[in-house]
This record gives structure tokens, sequence and C-alpha cells, in this order.
């Protein structure tokens, strides 16, 4: 018995780019290129009606001929033919001033803007909220990777208590060159350049930045909380050695560079108590972070009923990251044909655990004088400031005496005490390496 099955024709949804850099132009070729199979899938025929660029002048090629392209994005914004805003432009504003007008004219959003959201997104959230439109933002926490998507919507129900994070691939990269090449900090940056993979001015990436505007995110979503980029306690990687890595080889870790944000116990009738920091962490060699080379990103997520999981791929990149903003574009637009829209869960400002009020195991490493007492001066002074150290070796002789220090679980501010009491002592020529340790004491 045969049948007459028809589909229905695909649902048109006009989109506003914001936009047309390197994410942008990638975006819009994967719309172009997929249209039809997208139109297949998911019932929906994405057009791409009009694009707002800063130079209209500049040479877009195929684009230029297909959309319609404009200096003016505010007249983008308020088209009423715009079904979705797509803002790929970057930075505060105008980008801040454009998403708010969307979605208080009623249209869903959809952003890569990992600086803004760590910045303003309280703001960002309550007016989507107030809206009744979504706000969406895949792309900017971990490229291609669906993380954002696995808090938001699979990991809901879930108390999550800790995420750790490789969450840049630049560091990722030079750290992994420096382990595995034995390069130097300047030799494996100077080939991440060569490659792409750093910036000419890399900043924001070596420094911890890129990565505290998205472990922000990332507690906010996992704690239902307003976290901002300044409450994240921040370290890059500009002061990490060979010397140092080898070191953790020998005790069985790697170094990378990772964001952590976790959950305290606090009062149950009160914000959240969280701690969030991004800073070069000895992880052991067999934890799955320790096995993410190259410029690759992975996050790894502890919850009272999942367990463990671990999402890994590309975290940086046009294609992949396009990828992530073309999920949220299909999400936004069947959200915007349902009344309100994707729900925000209920947030409140979070309250801050400063870093010097949690306790860690340490590297530490200091450039001594290589003279008789200079280990029980060292020594006691760190007994002096209630740190306890478990292990303690001596790495080179004469103008290379290095000694090298694992402590006990112990206070941060009497780590840090104690580096600065180090710092005043004549037979110490330089504190040099501080590295946190990760995992159970070994």
């Amino acid at each position: 018995m045969s049948r007459d099955v028809r589909r229905a024709a695909p649902h048109v949804v006009r989109l506003g780019l914001l936009g047309l850099g390197n994410v942008g132009t990638a975006f819009a070729a994967l719309v172009d290129n997929d249209r039809e199979g997208i139109a297949r899938r998911v019932g929906l025929k994405l057009e791409i009606t009009r694009i707002a660029v800063h130079d209209t002048g500049k040479p877009r090629g195929v684009l230029a001929r297909q959309e319609r392209i404009t200096e003016d994005a505010s007249a983008v914004v308020a088209d009423p033919s715009i079904d979705v805003v797509v803002e790929l432009i970057g930075g505060i504003e105008p980008a801040k001033s454009l998403i708010l007008a969307a979605l208080r004219a009623g249209k869903p959003v959809v952003t890569a803007n990992k600086e803004l959201l760590a910045q303003e997104g309280p703001e960002l959230f309550a007016t989507a909220e107030s809206a009744g439109r979504a706000l969406l933002f895949e792309a900017a926490v971990a490229g291609a990777i669906p993380l954002v998507r696995a808090l938001r919507v699979s990991l809901v129900g879930e108390h999550i208590r800790r995420i750790l994070g490789i969450v840049n691939g630049t560091t990722n990269y030079i750290l992994t060159e420096m382990s595995e090449k034995g390069l130097s900090y300047a030799a494996a940056l100077g080939a991440a350049q060569s490659l792409g993979y750093a910036e000419r001015d890399p900043a924001a990436d070596v420094g911890g930045h890129d990565a505290a505007a998205k472990a922000a995110i990332l507690a906010g979503l996992a704690f239902s909380a307003d976290v901002v980029a300044g409450d994240v306690y921040r370290e890059g990687i500009e002061a990490i050695e060979t010397a140092d890595i080898e070191f953790a080889h020998r005790l069985g870790y790697e170094v990378k560079l990772l964001a952590v944000a976790e959950q305290l116990d606090g009062a149950d009738d009160g914000p959240p108590l969280v701690a969030v920091r991004v800073h070069p962490a000895m992880i052991p060699a067999d934890h799955p972070l320790a096995t993410i080379r190259g410029p690759f990103n992975a996050v790894f997520i502890e919850g009272d009923s999942v367990g463990e999981l671990m999402l890994f791929g590309r975290g940086a990149g046009g294609r992949p990251t396009a990828s992530a903003v073309l999920g949220d574009v299909i999400d936004a637009a069947g959200a915007c044909e349902l009344e309100g829209g994707l729900r925000f869960s209920p947030r409140h400002r979070a309250q801050i655990r400063p870093i010097g009020e949690l306790r860690a195991q340490y590297y530490v490493a200091i450039d001594v004088i290589d003279r008789p007492g200079v280990l029980a001066t060292v020594a006691t002074t760190f007994g002096q400031h209630n740190v306890s150290v478990r292990s303690m070796e001596q790495v080179g002789l004469g103008d290379q005496a290095r000694l090298v220090f694992i402590t006990h679980l112990v206070l941060e501010s009497d780590v840090q005490a104690t580096l600065g009491a180090l710092a005043r002592l004549d037979v110490v020529r330089r504190v040099g390496g501080l590295i946190r340790v990760v995992g159970q004491e070994r």
C-alpha cells in the first residue's frame, strides 16, 4: 500500500548579519553552501538578507553580489523583515547597543562575543529574559564544541560541582611545543604566530584574558549566577619555563593553562558561593585533560549525578566557530516561533570566594646562592608562614642552583606571604615558578 507523503514548505527565516570578518564570512558561506541541506534537515530556509560591515568599499567577492551590504548596523537591527540578528562584530560597543536594541524589538540574537558577555552579561541576559527572546552564544566559549548547549539543556537539572577547562588553543599549542619539543616560551610563541595560532600581539591569549572571559561565562551557566570577567582570578603563561615543565614530567604531571570554576559549600538560601580562576596548573599525566595537544580545547565537567564528562574539539577558527553560530541560529529560529522564546534560569549575583582563601598544592622554584645553610633558611621561611613542604629537590650547582618545592594542601594566602618573605632573603636570587597542582596529593 503506497502512501503519498508531501513535506511542508520550509519556513523562511531572514537573518541580519552584523560583521563580515573571519567568522562572519565563514558563516555566510556555510549558510549559502548548505541552504538546501538545512532546509531538508530542519525545515528552515535560512536567508541572510542584510549584512552590516564597517566599510562597504572593501572587495567581498560573491557575497557582495548575493547579499545586501550596508554600513548602517542599526538599520539592519531595526529592519522589520529581519527575524534573527547575528552579531559577529566583537568588542563592547556598538555590539552591546545593537544586541539590546534587537532583543527589545523582539528579535532573537546569536553572538560569538565572549568579551561582551563576560563584561556585560547580566544586563544582556536580563534584557533577553524581559523581552522573552533568545540570546544564544555557543560560539563564544569553545568554538565548535557544543558546551553551552550541554550546560543549558542536557545538564540543566544537574548539580555541577566543578568545571576544568582548556579553553584557549593558543596557549595550549605553546605549552604543547614546550612540553614535547623542549622549546623555550619565546620559541614556542614564535611557532604559534607563524602558524596563525597566535596574534602579532598575543597578550589576550598568553595573559589569560581570553580564558578568563570564557571562565566567567561558563561559571554563570553552570551555577545560574551572574559572574563577570572581573570576578575571575587570572594568571597567564608568560612566566612558565621549560625547566618547570621538565620537572613536572619527572613527577608525572603536564602543565596546562586551566580555567577552573567551582561551586563551594555555602548557605542553602543565599547566592551561590563560587570560585573562578585561570592559571597554569600541573595536572596528573593520566588525567584526560593532560592528553589535549596543540590548538585544541577540552572541558571536564564534574557533577553529582553524571560523575565526570569531557567535551573535546577545535576551539577556534572561522569554520568551527561558524558551525557553532549556525547551530544557534537554527535554535533561535525555532524559538522565535514559541511563546516567550528560550528562557534563562533565575540568576543571582554570585558570592565570589577570593583565591587567597582557597587551598591547593603548589610547585615553587627558587634560584638561590649555593652555600651552606641556604636550605635551612628557606625551609624555615616556609614553616614560619604555615606552608607544609611535601618534597624538596636541589637542581644545579653554583650560579645555577635552584630549589624546587612541592607543598602539601595549603592556603593560597600563606603561599603568597611565603613568596614575599623569600624574595627578601639575601640568599635568594630570584623567586621563579609558582604553579598550582591539581588533583589529590600524590
